[in-house]
């Protein structure tokens, strides 16, 4: 594992924003197999209960640290004390209907927070490189039925959008006034922001979130599993497929800042999108029971029916493609949960999907092994 990504990561002292989140606890699991040392920044509460970050006791393995972003002085603080090299800033309020509840808050996470994330790198000359997760949700939505580009025009119509395409607009700002690619000689420090959506895999505990919802019914035997939109087409993908785009988007700019400190687009290998009634029917048929409704809507319905990005940006720029697929993705969920409910070694069993994965790979010789 260390040799992945050409050993950029061994021995590289790496902080992540939002690390007991979800994709922050796969993201943290496959640092530590590629030999760097983490530093994590995230809340205090975890942000599910129970969360993969605790069922994995990652906090034993790396500097486990707890604060808020919207709290400038001690995210500066940190950034002082322990002068990273990489930066992944993952820390967000990612509910769409939470948004919907509370703007403000969403706001100041998702913007104020990445604006925090960008002051504390522009103020820590050790630096080299900072990759911003943002989401697919920051394009303009036209319905179309192809994949936004990057160079398309950005615009969220709902707060959790909105809030996304205001920290895609400081990132581009400080990367133009900072961090500007020509000038990379003088400051050094290789900004990108990455986009990707609908991203599941095993270990999402989350609230508010399709997937999720399947499992904790399916494992509660509890009655059918409620889907609000049933004919929402997304472009689901397993946890793995974005984390392998950033990590080698990290690795371009380690190696040559200038040319990829840019945004990117990571998405499925699907062509065109799965409705959301056939991933929990195939999660059905894959766990071997259970059963679906559509319930009366409640509130206002802020997602979008259809969307997906293009990936030839970063297949053409980074050699990167997608390896598993919307039903991989599934059969890896499955087994996690199964494994969680059985009271198997999560760490273990999720080192072993990680493997797995960085198999398919080698197999199909992706050239950032």
């Amino acid at each position: 594992m260390k040799t992945l990504f050409n050993g950029a990561y061994n021995g590289r002292r790496v902080l992540i924003t939002g690390h007991t989140g979800f994709k922050g606890a796969w993201l943290t699991t496959w640092l530590l197999e590629m030999g760097a040392e983490i530093v994590g920044f995230s809340l205090p509460e975890p942000p599910s209960d129970p969360c993969m970050f605790d069922l994995l006791g990652l906090g034993e393995q790396i500097v486990d640290l707890r604060g808020d972003v919207r709290d400038f002085d001690r995210l500066a603080a940190v950034f002082a004390d322990y002068q990273p090299e990489v930066v992944f800033h993952m820390a967000a309020q990612p509910i769409v209907l939470k948004s919907v509840e509370d703007p403000k808050t969403t706001f100041d996470i998702n913007a104020g927070g990445t604006v925090n994330v960008l002051e504390a790198v522009r103020r820590t000359p050790g630096v080299r490189a900072m990759i911003a997760i943002t989401t697919d949700k920051v394009y303009e939505n036209r319905e179309w039925l192809w994949g936004y580009r990057e160079t398309d025009r950005l615009g969220g119509h709902d707060p959790y959008s909105a809030s996304k395409t205001m920290a895609e607009q400081a990132l581009a700002a400080y990367r133009s006034t900072y961090f500007h690619p020509d000038r990379f000689g003088e400051h050094g420090v290789g900004v990108a922001s990455v986009r990707a959506g609908n991203v599941i895999g095993g270990g999402d505990l989350a609230p508010f979130r399709l997937v999720p919802d399947c499992m904790r019914a399916l494992m509660a035997d509890a009655g059918p599993i409620q889907v609000r939109n049933p004919a929402s087409i997304r472009p689901w993908q397993h946890v793995l497929v974005p984390l392998s785009g950033y990590l080698l988007v990290g690795l371009g700019l380690l190696q040559d800042g200038p040319h990829f400190a840019d945004a990117w687009n990571f998405g499925p290998l699907e062509q065109v999108g799965v409705p959301a009634v056939d991933l929990v029917e195939k999660l059905i048929e894959i766990w071997g029971s259970g059963r679906w409704e559509q319930p009366a809507q409640a509130g206002p319905r802020v997602e979008t029916g259809q969307l997906r990005l293009s990936w030839e940006k970063a297949a053409n720029r980074l050699d990167w493609a997608p390896i598993f697929n919307w039903e991989d993705a599934l059969y890896e969920i499955v087994a996690w949960f199964k494994a969680y409910q059985n009271g198997v070694d999560l760490m273990a069993v999720t080192r072993d999907h990680i493997g797995q994965f960085v198999g398919k790979a080698r197999q199909i010789q992706a050239t950032w092994l």
